[in-house]
């Protein structure tokens, strides 16, 4: 393993880079303020929590965004499950553990299809747990989760109880406002046909089970722990435009925040950041791996919620951003491996 003072060096560099501002979202604030709370950096922190995982332990993930559902539910945003897929990715390989990835059931196949197009094969809860007996597989298991508020009470509760995760972990998953209200970042109510996996996280943190968040637009799962800078310096912050009385800021929090200027280029550091602790490139999420997740994505009809159109644009960021952000996050940790 790097010594301690290479990686901390390297850890402010992914930082930096992924919290660059380009979309104008107010994402730099949110940064400084997550780091002040953090007292170090944020992708490094999120590393640890994740490496810190027992071998052969059991992860839940979500991610999924649907999308103008009042159109159909099966549509859903493209930032989100390529970094899902990636940590996912990583977390298998460095601590053979059972991922089980929780989205809407009309995203479990675009959002399956981007898991194995990583790497990971879908199977079930019982076939995850031969595989990782015999460590013959890298796996994902998926899973629907409700959509209705009492439904997302009662599936947290059972699904904490089944499978006593040792950690949580979101990526661009949208929270409620404290008026109950799910806000796309415009402002607008994107609660039609949403999971309430919150619901899951709240509990999760109630009972210490620890939570890693990734977010880029303080509408998100975590956000919750830097509220007050949502409300100050995100656009729709304090209040949105669907009448409820609030702002788009979610109200779940968590115990590390990874923020990011587009989501999945948090999850492209922290998986960086994560093989440079190990020493094993092969977590590392790579501009190849990059290139055909986006293109899977595409065939899948995930779209480009930005401009609202199906192709390998995220969050209104050109396909080759995402790429470099892929090569820069391996360069700025190659001296560690």
């Amino acid at each position: 393993m790097a010594d301690t003072a290479l990686i901390a060096r390297l850890d402010s560099r992914l930082d930096q880079l992924v919290n660059i501002d380009m979309g104008e979202r107010g994402v730099e604030h949110l940064f400084e303020a997550a780091l002040a709370l953090e007292g170090r950096s944020l992708v490094g922190a999120a590393a640890d929590a994740l490496l810190a995982v027992p071998g052969g332990g059991t992860v839940v993930i979500t991610t999924g965004s649907v999308s103008r559902a009042w159109i159909t539910p099966e549509l859903g945003e493209n930032d989100g499950p390529s970094g899902a897929a990636a940590i996912a990715r990583a977390l298998v390989l460095a601590r053979n553990v059972t991922c089980v990835m929780l989205c809407e059931e009309t995203l479990l196949t675009a959002i399956q299809n981007t898991c194995q197009a990583a790497g990971l094969f879908p199977v079930t809860l019982e076939q995850a747990v031969i595989a990782k007996a015999d460590k013959s597989l890298a796996t994902i298991v998926m899973l629907p989760f409700a959509t209705d508020d009492e439904g997302g009470l009662e599936q947290a509760e059972t699904l904490l109880a089944a499978l006593n995760p040792d950690l949580l972990f979101s990526t661009e998953r949208v929270g409620r406002n404290e008026k109950g209200v799910y806000h796309s970042m415009r402002g607008i109510d994107y609660g039609m046909g949403r999971a309430r996996v919150d619901c899951l996280f709240d509990l999760a943190l109630e009972r210490g089970i620890p939570v890693v968040a990734v977010g880029d637009g303080g509408n998100e799962i975590g956000m919750g722990k830097v509220a007050g800078h949502v409300k100050a310096h995100v656009p729709y912050g304090d209040t949105c435009q669907c009448g409820c009385g609030g702002g788009i800021g979610a109200v779940t929090s968590c115990d590390v925040l990874v923020t990011a200027a587009c989501s999945n280029w948090g999850c492209t550091a922290i998986a960086a950041a994560m093989a440079a602790r190990v020493g094993n490139a092969n977590l590392l999420h790579t501009p190849d791996r990059e290139a055909l997740l986006l293109d899977t994505m595409v065939s899948n009809g995930l779209i480009n919620s930005t401009h609202g159109v199906v192709d390998d644009s995220v969050d209104g960021f050109p396909r080759q951003s995402h790429i470099a952000v892929a090569e820069l996050c391996r360069t700025i940790v190659s001296r560690a491996l």
